[in-house]
């Protein structure tokens, strides 16, 4: 764990200055130089710093841009989808949430209250299984074959009764999906609760995020799936639009 804070501590101190000596580091963090050379290397590897040949010096690398952009991007989503995940919690009446696959898990980043509701579940942060999931069946129907089948290979666990296990009956209704448009779920993750989701595309056209509307299953009923279908696709055609995507511009 020091090592791991000094490291920290060096990419501080190279954010505090345009180029750093290895000498000037050293003396700043009050170690010996060979231990912040090591360090340096460490993080040189990782593209985290780099070294100017000119100068010798040591200076922020581009790795940094990297990891800092994935980051940037999500907040860009979520500030861009707000407006629209609200005025879709409002002509649904339920919770809307906006997710993003991350690993092989669904991670929710916004989420809008359902209306007039006293007790809710916040699900920002939280991972959810893919297979379970209105959001994920949406982010796996949408990816290439190759990425989905790894992503669903092995075993699907069961959540509840009804949660779909078998790969054959997914890959059935995720073709649906695409067909359609829209994705649902109806205790699949809890019972008692029902879900529809939507893609939202990037300015490429790729899929990046998927909105939903969720809420008990005598409110969602599958009587409603098809107006809740329509209008969560309509808000993540709106949130597409925002982040720059032109329809027929060419979908991934």
């Amino acid at each position: 764990m020091q090592s791991l804070d000094r490291a920290l501590e060096i990419l501080k101190l190279l954010g505090t200055e345009p180029e750093m000596r290895v000498t000037d580091l050293a003396r700043q963090l009050e170690v010996h130089k060979s231990t912040v050379f090591r360090l340096l290397s460490t993080l040189e590897e990782h593209g985290l710093v780099e070294q100017n040949p000119s100068t010798e010096k040591y200076r922020l690398g581009y790795g940094l841009v990297r990891l800092a952009g994935s980051v940037v991007a999500e907040v860009d989503l979520a500030r861009a989808s707000r407006p629209v995940l609200e005025e879709l919690a409002l002509r649904t009446g339920e919770t809307v949430n906006l997710a993003i696959l991350q690993g092989n898990q669904v991670v929710n980043i916004d989420q809008i209250a359902a209306p007039n509701v006293v007790v809710n579940v916040n699900w920002v942060g939280k991972q959810t299984p893919l297979h379970a999931t209105s959001n994920g069946k949406v982010l796996l129907a949408f990816l290439p074959e190759d990425e989905r089948q790894r992503l669903l290979a092995g075993t699907l666990p069961r959540l509840t009764p009804r949660t779909i296990t078998d790969p054959r009956t997914l890959e059935k209704q995720l073709r649906r999906v695409v067909e359609e448009g829209y994705a649902f779920t109806l205790e699949e993750l809890e019972l008692g609760l029902n879900a529809v989701a939507a893609p939202v595309r990037a300015a490429d056209g790729r899929v990046q995020a998927a909105v939903s509307v969720a809420g008990p299953s005598y409110r969602v009923t599958p009587q409603r799936l098809g107006d809740l279908g329509d209008l969560t696709k309509e808000a993540g055609e709106a949130i597409s639009r925002r982040m720059g995507y032109i329809p027929g511009g060419g979908e991934v």
